[in-house]
């Protein structure tokens, strides 16, 4: 089976979530995996340093170690969603990757849930519970 490359499987377009997205152009059956994560591998120093000059771009791996994708993916394009079909997870080998939780059709876009609490007050999806617990905390 020859090995697909994520520019194959993956585009970046405008969102309707929000500003640009990242978008499947295969179909995905639930369980599977996406793409790696990948990017500078960083401390939690360097995280808070890169995020206090803006850089929102960083994954979060274990204890002290963060994935800054910045310069690396298009993972980065990836929003925010509450009713999210993506997670991240890390695999045998200790890599962090991105699944799908859902069947996911060709066209669609790919969300997580970024999983902090300020996310919630801009948040932009239909229902959103969340927003709702957040505000009143």
């Amino acid at each position: 089976m020859q090995k697909l490359l994520v520019n194959d499987i993956l585009t970046v377009k405008d969102s309707p979530v929000h500003g640009k997205g990242l978008f499947s152009s295969i179909d995905f059956s639930s369980g599977q995996t996406i793409t790696a994560i990948e990017g500078d591998i960083i401390d939690a120093d360097e995280c808070v340093r890169r995020e206090s000059e803006g850089n929102v771009y960083i994954f979060w791996k274990e204890d002290d170690i963060y994935i800054d994708v910045s310069n690396h993916s298009i993972i980065k394009f990836i929003n925010h969603s509450c009713n999210y079909n993506c997670d991240v997870e890390e695999d045998e080998k200790g890599n962090l990757i991105l699944i799908a939780i859902k069947d996911i059709q060709a066209g669609e876009e790919l969300t997580i849930d970024y999983g902090y609490d300020e996310i919630y007050e801009s948040c932009t999806c239909d229902g959103c519970t969340n927003k709702t617990i957040f505000k009143s905390n």
